[in-house]
């Protein structure tokens, strides 16, 4: 890589907030870690910062070992080690719940936390409870994790359902609430019936593109479309095995990238690296003080500055300014 590539990629991460639409790393938290001490780990603050890293979406990940009727208590665990963590940090942090908030985040050196859900399975099948997460500070949900829960089917499943009746009802409130919409993990048939019946932006948080890449969470083209048909955003992962099923790397990451740019517009293209949330680490993206070795990347590819700018982050905070309340 050029030197100076390297060095106008610094000079973007000083300039242009970088938000990255899927992290797991509360659930490294409930297991010993910390906001500033993470060594097992792909997040902590000062990686944060090395990477630019402006706004981050926490997801509250129930694990599979947890059976039905227990669920709801492990995600208020994690909840609560979140905001333990957050209240130790209160110069470092701020939770994003509204447009506002979005705005405060230009005033100070605080890096901006949006919580979501992956996976419905905590909601125990009561709207009531949703309302409830959405109080404790809640602005997201991906409706289901790989496989199908009372929401809708997931995608590791064979003929896997669409949406439930109550998972139909589940996005209208969503819709209401002003929460992010995640397809992230859902089943095709699922996804067409969400795009169809959500009456606003749909997103996919962390997913790569399955032409280039065939793994089942990838998306395929039309689906891709619609999501940005929708107003959505694509975040691309950096997971490895949804970047090549070969040869991982960081160019073939931009590959993908540089895919969606074309297919759908740069406009509905972000990251959602779902660090912490894999074993393995892509070859130069290992965490997320990283980040700056995308940015060279792109710029030596043929990025424009004021596309990168979106990619980075810019289109993330667009959408936010559409949805939340």
């Amino acid at each position: 890589m050029e030197q100076r590539w390297v060095e106008a990629a610094e000079r973007l991460h000083g300039i242009y907030p970088v938000v990255d639409a899927h992290c797991d790393t509360v659930l490294r938290w409930i297991q010993g870690e910390s906001l500033v001490s993470a060594p097992s780990g792909q997040v902590d603050l000062g990686r944060l910062r090395q990477g630019g890293v402006r706004l981050v979406f926490c997801a509250l990940f129930v694990e599979r070992t947890y059976p039905p009727g227990s669920r709801l208590l492990r995600a208020l665990q994690l909840l609560d080690r979140f905001w333990q963590e957050y209240e130790r940090h209160p110069r470092d942090l701020l939770l994003i719940q509204s447009r506002g908030d979005l705005r405060d985040l230009g005033t100070d050196s605080r890096i901006g936390v949006l919580l979501t859900l992956e996976g419905g399975e905590a909601l125990e099948e009561e709207l009531a409870v949703l309302r409830q997460f959405y109080r404790l500070g809640l602005r997201g949900l991906g409706l289901t994790w790989n496989q199908r829960n009372a929401l809708a089917g997931g995608v590791a499943e064979q003929r896997a359902p669409g949406l439930s009746d109550f998972g139909a009802e589940v996005l209208r409130e969503l819709n209401r609430l002003g929460m992010v919409v995640d397809v992230a993990h859902l089943s095709e048939r699922a996804f067409w019936e969400v795009m169809e019946m959500s009456r606003g932006p749909v997103v996919a948080t962390h997913a790569n593109v399955y032409r280039l890449c065939p793994h089942p969470r990838n998306l395929r083209d039309a689906q891709l479309k619609a999501l940005a048909s929708s107003g959505g955003v694509i975040g691309v992962t950096f997971v490895p095995g949804f970047v090549d099923r070969d040869a991982p790397s960081l160019d073939r990451l931009v590959d993908h990238l540089e895919y969606l740019c074309s297919l759908v517009g740069v406009e509905a293209v972000g990251l959602g690296s779902d660090f912490d949330g894999a074993e393995d680490r892509l070859p130069g993206l290992e965490d997320a003080g990283c980040l700056p070795r995308l940015t060279a990347r792109l710029l030596a590819r043929g990025f424009r500055e004021e596309d990168v700018a979106r990619v980075l982050g810019g289109n993330w905070l667009a959408l936010l300014e559409r949805v939340l309340p």
